[in-house]
């Protein structure tokens, strides 16, 4: 940890508590409300953004594609999760007329090949095939798992795909349905599906009505960031801008991605409707240690973007209508009571429109996973290491010689 980093933070909170303290009282009531009323605002705006893309009720009114090119999809392997079986036998299931899988995997006494092996026998009908070895040319293990199947692939277009991503029969056809002219690479980031116990319901209150409400309000402003769950890529755009090699350049692929992108002139974007990823049983460590992870990584790669994220909870919005409320002469309980059912409120309308996971104890979910990101938040500067599936990663190792 860069304890400097640490000290300048809490240095500069204090600071700007001291100056709060230091206004005249009305003003700091009114900037107190003015940041309730723009915490809502902004809220609701974000909802109503993710939704219109989100949701099966606006986009299946829009024109299908009928643009069919020949495609490959590389799935990287390491080791059996609850939900492979599941997620594995979906990409050959696809109604798509001409492509092909490329399971990539390092270890050939990993278990996941057996299974593979298996799918690939009971499908011949589908091109597949698995390609076994180690590749050390980057510090990220899963971009050096996907290099020989990148340079292997028969098609330029390309899907890269985690192995827990739970393809829909259009899988193919959504993604190309989402290109345009100036996009350089398209993703799904994932939906949190089929939870398991509290814990995994706090999953999926990070993954979809916070993580995908943000990115697809980004996204609809021409903001879009890369997420590495499926990112379809065009090969010779890629290729003009270094390679599948390129991504290396960050820790996260898919943070390389959107600068490398960028630097190209073209935007990211993201599929209408994003795809599932089943979480079966999550323990609260595994919660824990991966959003510490994804915080830690978002931190390094976007500065600037991680830092407002310590006001994304509703805690301080909801605790400043209630301080507001009391100094205008009003119940503070009813107005913390009324926040809470409008903010909460609007994530229950996403989940519901969009068809994603949405259950009694989803609001118990979202309350701890708010009163979780400002701790996350400070977690995020406490480190720069993190293991990832039995490699220890760390943020400022980028290549290795």
């Amino acid at each position: 940890m860069q304890w400097s980093s640490l000290v300048g933070i809490v240095f500069a909170t204090s600071m700007l508590g001291l100056t709060c303290v230091a206004l005249p009282m009305h003003l700091f009531d009114w900037l107190v409300a003015l940041f309730c009323a723009t915490a809502v605002v902004i809220q609701l705006l974000s909802t109503f953004l993710a939704a219109f893309r989100c949701s099966p009720l606006f986009s299946l009114s829009r024109p299908a594609c009928d643009f069919t090119p020949p495609v490959t999809i590389l799935r990287p392997l390491r080791g059996l999760d609850a939900y492979d079986k599941l997620t594995l036998r979906s990409g050959f299931t696809l109604d798509y007329p001409d492509y092909e899988l490329i399971f990539c995997c390092e270890d050939a006494n990993d278990p996941a090949l057996h299974l593979v092996r298996d799918l690939i026998a009971a499908h011949p009908e589908i091109s597949a095939r698995v390609l076994i070895g180690p590749d050390k040319t980057t510090a990220n293990p899963k971009l050096n798992n996907v290099i020989k199947g990148w340079e292997a692939a028969s098609h330029d277009w390309v899907i890269l795909a985690d192995c827990n991503v739970l393809m829909p029969s259009d899988y193919i056809q959504r993604l190309l349905e989402g290109w345009r002219g100036d996009t350089g690479v398209l993703c799904s980031p994932p939906v949190g599906c089929m939870p398991k116990g509290i814990w995994a319901e706090v999953e999926c209150a990070f993954l979809n009505t916070y993580q995908l409400r943000w990115q697809y309000a980004a996204d609809s402003v021409g903001l879009g960031f890369a997420q590495g769950k499926t990112m379809l890529w065009r090969r010779s755009q890629l290729d003009q801008a270094g390679g599948i090699r390129a991504l290396g350049e960050e820790i996260a692929e898919d943070a390389a991605a959107t600068k490398i992108v960028r630097r190209q002139g073209l935007r990211v974007r993201l599929v209408d409707r994003p795809f599932g990823q089943p979480l079966g049983h999550r323990s609260r460590a595994q919660v824990w240690n991966r959003q510490v992870r994804w915080a830690r990584l978002r931190r390094a790669t976007f500065p600037t973007v991680f830092i407002p994220e310590l006001l994304s909870s509703s805690l301080l919005p909801i605790l400043a209508g209630a301080y507001t409320a009391d100094n205008a002469g009003l119940s503070p309980t009813y107005a913390l009571l009324i926040l809470m059912v409008l903010w909460f409120g609007s994530e229950a309308a996403l989940a519901k429109v969009s068809g994603w996971h949405l259950t009694p104890t989803s609001p118990v979910a979202w309350a701890l996973r708010d009163l979780m990101l400002p701790v996350l938040w400070i977690a995020a500067w406490s480190g720069d290491s993190f293991s990832w599936r039995g490699n220890e990663l760390h943020l400022t190792r980028t290549t290795e010689a």
